[in-house]
This record gives C-alpha cells, sequence and structure tokens, in this order.
C-alpha cells in the first residue's frame, strides 16, 4: 500500500516526496527550504558505554518554518553501532537481511500538525530507532561464493551503518570495533574472511534462536506469510497471533531439523535428519552433473519420475491396492525400479533422476515431520528454509505425505520469506532496532523493478538508481514481450559486485522458476494503525481476521484476466497523461515507457502465477499501478486534470448551494445524496466515462447525470437512512456526533457532491471530517488538496467558512470549535484497506458515529461487504458493467446507496 512514511531520524509522521539527498557541506546556507547548520571538523558526539555515536556532519533541519517548534533534522553521514545487516552463513547458501533508510523529505504540512495536535496524535511510546520508518531487503547468495557476498556488503557500505554509498564518506576513518550479526555455521568458518576482507568482527547469534524469532516474527507481522499448495493451488492463510502456539517448525536447509516452538523464545529441537537439501543438491550433482541448486531444481520440472520409481502399479499390474489406500501412482520404492533394468547411469535422464531424487527426499521429510507432530499433538507444521525455493512440486510432495499420513488432519504450511527465517532472527537480535515493536498493519510491502526474490537464480537489491533502471530495461525488457518478472543483470565477464548473475533464458528474454513466490521490499512503517470502527457479525475474538477488503475474488481465472485485459487498455491513456503531468520532456516520455514495460512486467508475472506477490485482490493490483507510477517519478499523472475539473466545479457551486437551500428538509437531504452519485460519473479510472467526456463539458454531464437519477436505485436504502437523519414529526432524532465522510474524486464529485453534503451535516451540529487520499492515485482528491479546495467553497453561502474555524492556521482550539476538519487516510490507492490507515484518521474515528464511504474504491472494490460498529452509508456510482452485473446484478451506471445502522 501506498501509505504514510515514517522519517528514519528523529520519528517525523509527515508525508514524503522524492528528492535528491542533502550533500554535506561545511557552512551555513539556506536554499530549497533546507537550512544546514555550521559543524567543526570531528564533530560525532561520543557517547559512554554502549550508546551510539551521532555524526552531525552535513546536518540539516528540514522546511522552510525555522520557528517550528519540533523540525525534522537529517543525519545524512549518521553511522552508529547499530547493525545494518545480519547473515545466516549455510553450507550451501548465504542469506542476507539488510536495512535502508528512507531517501525522502518530509513535507513542511501545517494541516498535519495542526489534526494531530487538536486529535491528540503523538508517537506515543514507540522507541526512536533507525528501523522504524526503514526498508527490508532479502538477497541470497552461494555460499561457495562468498566473495561476491563481501563484494556486494562493501559496495552498499552495509557494514559501515547502512548508508547508501552515494552518502558514504570514503575519507571517513573506519571503525575498530564494527560488529555483523550472523547465525549458521559459516558464521564461525568464515570469521576470519569476513575480519580480512571487511574488517568487521562477526557477532555468532545461536541458529535455533534465529529460526525461531525469524518465524515468529513473520507469521505475527506479515498478513499473507503462511499459505497451503496443494495440486499447484496456493491458498493464504491469516493466522490469528493469538492462536499461534504451540506449533512445529520444520526448517529445510543442508540438513533438516525440527522445532516444537510453544512461544516468543520458548523452543526445543525434538527431531531432525540428515537427509535435506545438501542430499538432493550432492546425490543430484554426482548423478545429473548439474552445477547448482536451481539447475537440478529445474531438470525436475522437466522429469518423470516414473521411468526410475517402482510404483504400486508396476507391483499390482497396473491396479491400486485399495485395501490399505494405496493408488496405482503411489511410490512404492524409490529408484526401485531401476534394479531390474539392464541399463547404466547415462541410460536414464538427468531430468528423471532429479524428480525421483526430488520426490524421495520431500516424502520423506513431510513423513517424519507429520510423526513429530503427531508425537506431541500438533496440527500446525510450518516448513522453511531453502530447499523449498517456492518450488511447486517440492511443497506439493511435502504436502501429500503430511495430509497422506494424517489422514487429512493436519496440514503442511510454508512461509513466502522461507529462507530468511535464520537472518531475520539475526537481524531481530539486536533489541536496538525496535522490531519487535512492530505490528502487521504496521508493515507494507512493495515489489519495486529488480526487487530481488525466491526461486530464480537472482542476487542482489532493487536497482536504486532510476536512470541506472530505465537503462537496464531499455536494454533486457523488449516491448511486446511478455516476461514473467524484471530480473537485473550483471554486464558479462564480471564478478557480480553489486550485480547479479544471468538467469537461465534464451537470448534477451527474461524470465524466472514459474512457481516461485516473489519476495518485495519490506517497508516499515509505524505510524500505520487498524481502523477502530471495522466490526464483523461473525467475529467473536479479532475481527481484524475476518475482514477482507477486496470485494471482487481473482482466484476466478476469468474475473482476472477479465482486469489484467481491462488495466493493460487503460495504460496507453495513463502514460500520455503522466507525461503530460511532467510537461511532455523527453526525460518524461523515457519514463513513461519505462513505467509501461514495468507495469506490463508485473501483469504478465502475476497472470502466470496471481499468488506470486501474496494474496491478490482487485485493490492490490490498483494499489501495484499507482506505486509503479511513483516507482517511475510521476508524483501526479492528473495534476493539470484535477485542476482544471475544480475550477469548472467551483465556478456553479454559488447556483447549486442557492438551489439546495430553497428547498425543505426531506427534499433536500434526497436532493443531496443524488448530487453525490450524480458527481461520482467523474472517474478517470473508468474507460465508459473517459468516453463520456469527449462528449461534453464536466458541467454539462454533471447535469446530465443528475437528470437521471431516478428511484428506486439498483440498492436503495435511502428511505432507512432518512428515517435515521429526519426521524418522524413527533420524534426527532438526535444529529450524529462526527461523521467521517471518505471522498473520492476531484472536481464536481468532491465540490458539488461530497461538500454540500458535508455542509448539510454540518448544519446539523455533526463535525465533518473530510478523509482524502495521502498521495496522489488517478483524480482522486488528496488531503494536501482538500484544504485550498474547501477554502474556496467556503467562500460561499456560509455556514462552511464558520465551520472551517482556521482550518489551515495552526490554531490550537478544541474539537468542539473545529467541527470540520481534513485528515489523510494513509493511502495512495483508489482503494482502500481499512486494516492500514494514518494515525490521524484512526484517532478522528474513535469519536465517529457515522461513516460515509463514496465511489467504487472504496465502497465497492473494497469494503462493500465490510461491517462497522457505528452508522455507514456507501455511495457509488457503478462505471463498470462487469462489476454492476456480478455485484448488484445491474448494468453499467446504476447507483448503490447501502446504509447499515450501527450494529
Amino acid at each position: 500500500m501506498a501509505c504514510l512514511k515514517e522519517d528514519p531520524i528523529l520519528g517525523s509522521n509527515d508525508i514524503k516526496e522524492d528528492s535528491e539527498e542533502t550533500e554535506p557541506k561545511d557552512k551555513v546556507r539556506e536554499e530549497g527550504g533546507v537550512r544546514e547548520m555550521v559543524l567543526p571538523a570531528g564533530n560525532s558526539i561520543h557517547r559512554s558505554g554502549s550508546r551510539p555515536q551521532l555524526d552531525l556532519s552535513g546536518a540539516a533541519i528540514q522546511g522552510n518554518n525555522f520557528e517550528e517548534r519540533h523540525p525534522t533534522i537529517l543525519l545524512p553521514n549518521q553511522s552508529d553501532d547499530i547493525s545494518h545487516l545480519a547473515l545466516d552463513i549455510g553450507g550451501s547458501l548465504i542469506k542476507l537481511v539488510y536495512f535502508s533508510r528512507h531517501e525522502d523529505r518530509s513535507i513542511d504540512d501545517k494541516r498535519k500538525r495542526s489534526i494531530k495536535e487538536r486529535l491528540g496524535v503523538t508517537n506515543g511510546n514507540r522507541r526512536s530507532y533507525p528501523i522504524l520508518g526503514g526498508r527490508l531487503h532479502f538477497v541470497k547468495f552461494e555460499t561457495s561464493k562468498i566473495n561476491e557476498c563481501l563484494d556486494f556488503i562493501n559496495s552498499k557500505q552495509l557494514h559501515r551503518g547502512g548508508m547508501d554509498s552515494r552518502l558514504w564518506l570514503s575519507e571517513a576513518p573506519p571503525s575498530d570495533d564494527v560488529i555483523i550479526k550472523a547465525t549458521g555455521g559459516g558464521a564461525h568458518k568464515f570469521a576470519d574472511l569476513f575480519k580480512e576482507r571487511l574488517g568487521v568482527s562477526i557477532d555468532k547469534e545461536d541458529e535455533m534462536d534465529c529460526l525461531v524469532a525469524g518465524a515468529n516474527f513473520l507469521l505475527k507481522a506479515i498478513r499473507h506469510e503462511a499459505f497451503t499448495h496443494m495440486e499447484g493451488h496456493k491458498e493464504f492463510v491469516q493466522i490469528d497471533h493469538n492462536d499461534l502456539f504451540p506449533y512445529l517448525l520444520v526448517n529445510i536447509g543442508s540438513g533438516v531439523s525440527m522445532i516444537k516452538v510453544d512461544g516468543d523464545g520458548k523452543f526445543q529441537r525434538v527431531s531432525g535428519t540428515n537427509v535435506g537439501g545438501g542430499t538432493y543438491w550432492g546425490l543430484g550433482r554426482l548423478l545429473t552433473k548439474c552445477k547448482s541448486f536451481d539447475d537440478l531444481l529445474e531438470l525436475s520440472q522437466r522429469g518423470d519420475n516414473r521411468t526410475i520409481d517402482m510404483l504400486v502399479g508396476d507391483i499390482y499390474g497396473g491396479m491400486d491396492y485399495s485395501k490399505i489406500g494405496l493408488s496405482a501412482s503411489t511410490i512404492a520404492s524409490s529408484f526401485g525400479k531401476t534394479i531390474s533394468e539392464n541399463k547404466e547411469l547415462e541410460d536414464y535422464r538427468p531430468e528423471d533422476i532429479s524428480l525421483s531424487l526430488l520426490r524421495m527426499i520431500s516424502y520423506n521429510i513431510g513423513q517424519i515431520s507429520y510423526l513429530n507432530a503427531l508425537r506431541f499433538g500438533l496440527k500446525r507444521i510450518f516448513f522453511g528454509g531453502f530447499f523449498i525455493r517456492g518450488h511447486a512440486y517440492t511443497m506439493d510432495t511435502i504436502s501429500f505425505a503430511v495430509q497422506f499420513w494424517s489422514n487429512g488432519d493436519a496440514q503442511a504450511m510454508f512461509l513466502r520469506h522461507e529462507g530468511f527465517l535464520g537472518a531475520l532472527g539475526a537481524f531481530m537480535s539486536n533489541e536496538k532496532h525496535g522490531l519487535d515493536d512492530l505490528m502487521v498493519h504496521q508493515l507494507v510491502e512493495r515489489f519495486p523493478m529488480g526487487a530481488p526474490y525466491i526461486g530464480g537464480r537472482i542476487h542482489g537489491p532493487p536497482l536504486g538508481d532510476l536512470n541506472e533502471k530505465i537503462s537496464w530495461m531499455e536494454k533486457f525488457v523488449q516491448k511486446g514481450t511478455e516476461i514473467t518478472a524484471p530480473v537485473p543483470m550483471a554486464p558479462s565477464g564480471t564478478t557480480g559486485l553489486g550485480g547479479f548473475e544471468v538467469p537461465s533464458s534464451k537470448g534477451d528474454t527474461l524470465r524466472s522458476d514459474a512457481s516461485a513466490l516473489n519476495i518485495g521490499v519490506l517497508h516499515l512503517v509505524p505510524t500505520l494503525e487498524v481502523f477502530p470502527l471495522l466490526a464483523d457479525p461473525k467475529c467473536t475474538k479479532n475481527c481484524i481476521l475476518v475482514y477482507e477488503p477486496n470485494t471482487i475474488d481473482l482466484a476466478d481465472p476469468s474475473e482476472l484476466e477479465y482486469w489484467f485485459t481491462v488495466l493493460s487498455e487503460h495504460l496507453p491513456d495513463l502514460v500520455d497523461k503522466a507525461v503530460a503531468s511532467e510537461g511532455g520532456t523527453d526525460d518524461a516520455k523515457r519514463r513513461g515507457d519505462a513505467f509501461a514495460r514495468a507495469f506490463s512486467a508485473h501483469l504478465a508475472r502475476l497472470m502466470e502465477e496471481p499468488a506470486a506477490y501474496g494474496k491478490l485482490g482487485l485493490a492490490n493490483l490498483l494499489e501495484l499501478r499507482e506505486e509503479c507510477l511513483r516507482e517511475f517519478h510521476f508524483v501526479d499523472a492528473y495534476r493539470s486534470i484535477k485542476q482544471r475539473e475544480n475550477e469548472a466545479s467551483l465556478a456553479v457551486l454559488p447556483d447549486l448551494l442557492m438551489e439546495i437551500d430553497s428547498m425543505n428538509e426531506e427534499t433536500r437531504l434526497l436532493t443531496l445524496i443524488e448530487g453525490v452519485l450524480a458527481a461520482n460519473i467523474f472517474d478517470w479510472g473508468s474507460r465508459a466515462c473517459v468516453d463520456l467526456y469527449h462528449k461534453g463539458t464536466i458541467i454539462e454531464i454533471y447535469r446530465m447525470s443528475r437528470k437521471k437519477m431516478q428511484r428506486p436505485w439498483r440498492v436503495d436504502d435511502f428511505d432507512i437512512f432518512e428515517e435515521r437523519m429526519l426521524g418522524s414529526e413527533d420524534k426527532k432524532p438526535r444529529p450524529h456526533k462526527r461523521a467521517l465522510l471518505f471522498v473520492d474524486n476531484s472536481g464536481a464529485d468532491v465540490i458539488l457532491g461530497m461538500l454540500p453534503l458535508a455542509r448539510e451535516l454540518l448544519r446539523r451540529g455533526t463535525e465533518v471530517v473530510l478523509v482524502a487520499n495521502s498521495l496522489p492515485a488517478l483524480n482522486d482528491v488528496t488531503a494536501m488538496e482538500l484544504p485550498d479546495i474547501v477554502a474556496e467553497a467556503a467562500k460561499v453561502r456560509g455556514l462552511l467558512v464558520d465551520a472551517m474555524v482556521n482550518i489551515q492556521d495552526g490554531s490550537k482550539d478544541s474539537l468542539s470549535s473545529v467541527p470540520l476538519m481534513v485528515v489523510e487516510n494513509g493511502c495512495g490507492s483508489p482503494c482502500i484497506d481499512l486494516r492500514q490507515v494514518s494515525s490521524e484518521l484512526a484517532a478522528a474515528a474513535k469519536e465517529a458515529d457515522l461513516i460515509i464511504l463514496e465511489g467504487m474504491g472504496r465502497a465497492l472494490h473494497t469494503n462493500f461487504n465490510a461491517r462497522f460498529k457505528c452508522d455507514a452509508l456507501k455511495l457509488a456510482m457503478v462505471k463498470n458493467q462487469r462489476l454492476a452485473e456480478k455485484l448488484i446484478k445491474g448494468n453499467i451506471y446504476d447507483c448503490v446507496c447501502r446504509y447499515e445502522p450501527a450494529p
């Protein structure tokens, strides 16, 4: 999700924009809103004991308001004693987890500070550690290529404080006591090499401690971390962290460890086997001459084990042995068929050998794991370790074994970050990171172009420099080629320093293992919270487990194909808008072309493997598109269109309000709801609506839409809503205390639709909170734009201007004197996942007793089935024929007015 980003240094909650980092200087300078401070040479503050050293060289105060009480301070050269990476060095693979700071700059926003003061939003008891607000990256190397791993660490300067190499001062003296956390046997074996090459010491962490800590964190903090895999079908499992323990953790590395986990720090290794990933690789290398583990796995995908394994059917003349539940295809003896055949090793296909070997080892691991689970009464078994690699056949085989031996009572589950448990646990062992403070709603996984993933032969970070990224894409990603994943590559003949291995491919067409699950970059955003008004009648323990934001189930292949087609067809128009928003320059055109290629690559990857990035819903696709735009520095593709539509709508607002004010109470309320529905036609995300815009002006289309507002609507609960608002002649209901209005599009939608409705609520004595996007998405209005729009609208016919009470002046008046506020929702997508909202929205919601969700994205694509603890009104015009048919059994331009009283 695109969302508010936490400042990595001092915990500022402001939104960030992409910008260049402040370069260190040796004098005071004010430029671009950044004030730099004069500091003497050797300006590190040395603290006693284990406290960090604070490097103030190049320190700068952000923002233009130098009287600000708590300004944000950037420390571009800070390199303290907090480790920024950790490793799990196994016999076969090195897994590395490293941290990077955000490179973005806070926006000096008085509105945000004022709202937070009024709502009492603070940093709470969060610890100001650098990990909060940064990013975690996951990388792997083969242990035999440890020098490439060391080159990579050195090129990123991860051992020197985790700073970007562009900001690292080469003349800075190296520290004599730099320590890197590491686990696994290689932490002992290669300690001297790390000291020799990097000048660092290895702090060795217990392997089992790290495995369990990493698994517990992932299962608690990552929403779609665990999944089942049967017969090629992945299904993500939402784990209630209150009901997580006990479970069996099976870590399949070179060997296999089986650990009974009873809680945080409470575990026991109960069993294991020496037949594991190293066995498969070792025997496979001897029998097939494969040079790498991934080559061996790829070989197995083309194999047929029936030529080597003796099956039950081979013994019983092609028949099942149904009496004991064995099918004819069940393996009776691995490699058993080779006994009776007069053949030599070279007579067998390497592909068949690889598959037979894979099944033999996987079946045995599955069976032994279940027997240990049975021994301790455990029905939940999690499998991790790099043996699995997201490989479909491996997971199917293990799952089959567990299901078979348990008669379906036990279930094998797998982890997306399967190979990184130890490395993540080692990273967490440094308590100064504060990683334990984070919860599931504070973690956002994103998939930038070139992010490393499991399954292919890639090792390395996301491509950080935009020009480098675009150049790579122009060289390797051919237009019109359906690639399954963007794969960074190293120039031929290099050692791979900071680069990547060339994957198995033909020509310049890049691909990955089709069964692999991608691992993105994990953003840590402590300012996100769960929307406190979520409720569900089926929920008895943890409502957040029941809530599902997505209305459309993309597990249906036809549904998935349809929406992929919609997004693909909309792409050229979106690129045109994005390029135009940046002035149509050559640079903008180049970035626009790169964005189109990148998003097309994402769509191709997800079409091939819908679960590649986790559980997939329509909201995730729309969010991915917006993130991809921002990745290529398109901040607001519809900026000029929004400005034009805002001006046109504000021009006709006075006449509209005059008309509304002339009506009686009943007529006025109906007209206001009709106005919201009619104005919602303005949506640049809908192809049908875009076609309409070419046939008339914004006002002409709005008036046409108003004229067609005839009841009953397709979903029509207006009468129930009217009764709650107006009551009867002899019984007038109390007004709502506070209403949250989730607004949608700029222009007529917000100005002619939602603002008049907000005005009516204010008239009735209800506090109004306008909730808008934190970041741009299509033509949606943002929380930064909305105060100016409201200020212009407030000049018309009073009331609004009285309600605003200096909405932008930063005053500290109590909420009772501020009946109108604007807050941001914490995201930058046309949809909203209420499990992750801004802290200011969560604070505003605590006293709200009415929610109004408006627009297709927030009320239909997501949250149509959501239930709340207070009254809820969902308003939208359906601007997609397929959605209308599937959701409300109606037609395009049908309207939804769904009112749900508080339970």
